[in-house]
């Protein structure tokens, strides 16, 4: 896999004066998403999330994380300790293709219990939703490096977030191993040409995804890419932020 890629943009948000024809993008890379969502609210949810995922903890019966077959390491866990709660379910059994399938995942019981965050659910920029799915530790369990799967043509449209910094979460680029930690909130990443993961922490850690549909209007802001490396295309809008960025602060 090659740190850099060539890509051509269908549209952009970006000045395209600053958009040279076969732009490189840059792994390691993700989206904030921060400046789309309402990040006080969901900070707000911490203490929310955070009981009902203790109580949980006692039960000890939510399903175990799963990080696929496609780890750097082949030696490394599939099943790190981590556990999930699932707050769609589908049909169907779990494949990664289905996940933006919103005709496919029902509501789980679990909704009850996570109201407020299924409230904050409803404010994100979604035409429509698929899986729902909070990913959870209190054992510093490191999850290893991996990828969701190897279709660059596919590219999943979904929201990553948190209501606290705690989770040591990061994207690597196994060429050069090089690996950037997400500092923000919520994120939107290349899932496929690079890998991600996270380290061990001590107490409670969570993070939430929900895949589905961005809303039209939304995906305005979107420069997609060629269908065959669709996948990159989170990787794509942050390079076309850092190259309109770094124009500005030469100018400056």
């Amino acid at each position: 896999m090659a740190p850099l890629i060539k890509q051509e943009p269908q549209q952009s948000d970006v000045d395209s004066s600053l958009r040279p024809i076969g732009y490189p993008v840059k792994y390691p890379s993700y989206k904030s998403f921060d400046a789309f969502i309402d990040v006080e609210r969901l900070k707000s949810l911490d203490g929310f999330i955070s009981d009902r995922l203790r109580t949980r903890l006692q039960r000890e019966n939510d399903l175990a994380f799963y990080t696929g077959p496609y780890r750097l390491d082949d030696a490394a866990p599939d099943r790190p300790g981590s556990r999930m709660v699932y707050l769609a379910q589908s049909i169907r059994p779990d494949s990664y293709f289905d996940l933006d399938k919103a005709e496919l995942w029902q509501p789980t019981i679990a909704t009850d219990e996570f109201s407020l965050l299924m409230d904050f659910i409803e404010t994100l920029p979604f035409k429509s939703t698929g899986r729902m799915l909070i990913m959870y530790d209190s054992v510093s369990n490191p999850v290893p490096a991996h990828r969701d799967h190897v279709e660059s043509q596919t590219c999943h449209e979904f929201i990553w977030f948190r209501t606290n910094l705690r989770k040591p979460f990061y994207l690597l680029n196994p060429t050069t191993n090089e690996t950037l930690y997400v500092t923000s909130y919520s994120a939107w990443f290349d899932s496929v040409n690079q890998f991600h993961g996270s380290d061990g922490v001590e107490g409670l850690s969570f993070s939430i995804r929900v895949d589905g549909t961005f809303t039209d209007e939304f995906r305005k802001n979107i420069p997609f890419v060629e269908a065959q490396n669709a996948a990159s295309t989170p990787s794509v809008w942050a390079s076309l932020e850092h190259i309109s960025a770094s124009a500005r602060n030469s100018e400056d």
